[in-house]
């Protein structure tokens, strides 16, 4: 196939997907001559319940040349240190998974080597000791890192909570003072080009037909372009990942946001509870085979603080991907390409990268089938990994009830069955090609499940080792001292 020149770019579906691609768009062909319309229809609602989000976010928002306390401002948004698992390795027992590793390498060995080996030993601080961010998460304080090379304790991370509506009526506005075209309406038919099956334009509801080059499917889990119309499959992957449903609620605050995003395990899943200034976002991830809606709602409900804003939303799902997210001229951004249960906040990330890998291979402005193949390959391997860490929570697990024995029994993939064993054995984290998370992050999860590597050399001298890590602890609890309450500092940079 001979590459195919992209004048025309129809994004189809709002919402967050729709308008992060639209706003990425309008910076990305500011002084290019290619048209970007989308599509969008009041009457269909979307999900809008993506409101936590890892550190990728920055980069999207200094892409658009947005300043953060203006996104703050717009979004109600609140900081985020990383996340909180209550009751995951067993009841009453809580681990966090910060944005940042732990202290600095001690004679050239990684930090977390050697603190395990020193509790070999007889040394007993909690390897969190060792974590700016996860003290400044447990003080419920929030500082800016710094990436100063002579403070590298203080190198860490955060991301962002937010309003979802606001963001996609946020970005919405920018990519519209940037010439994105927002068109209303429905579609009634899709044309396929009758020599290559190219999708060759949309007709709406109201008669008007929208032709374009280029198609971005952001039609959530319908997935009218990608699945319906060119009938792309879809891998399904409830045998690894058996949740199949989510309530989502919307609850008033009772309390100053916390700096972190928590995850609760319940009976067959897990609750969340994400912070914004003005509200709190709940919800319950669970599969149905081991507990009705109905029992669901009402686990959910009872563990609820404060007044809810809005009735629980029931969404049913099926964890997986879509076999290309970039078909033809057709590209899914968003659910419309795949769905993982959003334990590590990765929805919107994979809304981002989505785009970065659409942009970034449609070189010259046009369609390629190697560069497609290519984008497809590696869209493929990132899902996969982030699969696999979601997968490590639940096989990892220390509940004792029938989901969760489930869970922790059920075979995984290979890919994870050897990540497990290379750390068991060598106390080594096997990084593999386009992986989301980093070294730091498999540590937390191996750390918070209380695994135990074994192969790890005995420090030479103890006394001496433990003495460097006691000046790291102080330091860290130094810094987390001078940091201001989150709620403090929110209303500290969010002043115009």
């Amino acid at each position: 196939m001979s590459a195919r020149a992209v004048k025309r770019i129809v994004i189809v579906g709002g919402g967050t997907a729709g308008w992060m691609t639209a706003a990425y768009l309008a910076r990305w062909l500011d002084k290019v001559d290619i048209q970007v319309s989308l599509i969008e229809s009041e009457l269909i609602g979307t999900i809008g319940v993506g409101e936590a989000t890892v550190p990728g976010i920055h980069q999207f928002i200094k892409d658009l040349g947005i300043k953060e306390s203006e996104f703050i401002r717009a979004t109600n948004a609140t900081f985020k240190l990383g996340i909180e698992f209550k009751n995951w390795a067993g009841d009453d027992k809580t681990f966090f998974h910060p944005f940042a590793g732990y202290g600095v390498d001690i004679e050239d060995r990684p930090f977390y080597k050697t603190w395990w080996s020193a509790q070999a030993q007889g040394y007993n601080e909690g390897l969190e000791k060792f974590c700016l961010c996860a003290q400044l998460a447990a003080a419920g304080k929030f500082a800016l890192p710094s990436f100063d090379e002579s403070s590298r304790l203080a190198w860490y991370n955060y991301a962002y909570h937010f309003d979802a509506s606001l963001f996609a009526k946020f970005l919405r506005a920018y990519a519209e003072q940037r010439h994105v075209k927002r068109i209303e309406g429905k579609i009634s038919h899709v044309q396929l080009n009758a020599s290559d099956g190219f999708i060759q334009s949309v007709s709406l509801d109201s008669g008007e037909l929208v032709a374009g080059d280029l198609f971005v499917d952001c039609t959530g889990m319908s997935a009218l372009l990608i699945g319906k119309t060119l009938a792309v499959g879809y891998d399904d992957w409830t045998h690894w990942l058996p949740c199949d449903s989510a309530l989502a609620v919307q609850t008033t605050s009772v309390a100053e946001p916390d700096p972190f995003t928590r995850s609760t395990a319940r009976t067959a899943g897990w609750q969340w509870h994400i912070p914004l200034q003005h509200r709190v976002g709940n919800g319950y991830v669970y599969s149905s085979q081991f507990i009705s809606h109905e029992q669901a709602r009402e686990e959910l409900l009872n563990s609820l603080t404060g007044e809810r804003v809005t009735e629980p939303k029931l969404i049913r799902f099926t964890t997986g991907m879509r076999k290309d997210f970039w078909y033809k001229n057709c590209v899914a951004i968003g659910l419309s390409s795949g769905f993982l249960e959003p334990l590590e906040s990765t929805s919107i990330s994979l809304i981002q990268t989505g785009i970065n890998k659409m942009t970034g291979f449609l070189v010259n402005f046009e369609i390629d089938e190697a560069r497609v193949a290519e984008a497809n390959r590696l869209n493929r391997l990132e899902y996969e990994r982030i699969r696999d860490f979601i997968i490590l929570h639940y096989s990892l697990n220390g509940r004792s009830n029938p989901f969760w024995q489930h869970v922790s029994r059920m075979p995984i993939p290979a890919t994870l069955a050897d990540k497990i064993a290379v750390f068991r054995n060598l106390g080594d984290v096997k990084m593999l090609e386009q992986e989301s998370f980093k070294e730091e992050s498999w540590v937390s999860m191996f750390y918070g499940f209380g695994q135990q590597p074994s192969g790890l050399p005995a420090s030479v001298d103890p006394q001496k080792i433990q003495a460097i890590m006691q000046k790291m602890k102080s330091a860290i609890e130094k810094g987390a001292q001078l940091a201001h309450p989150h709620a403090e500092f929110i209303r500290t940079i969010d002043t115009p």
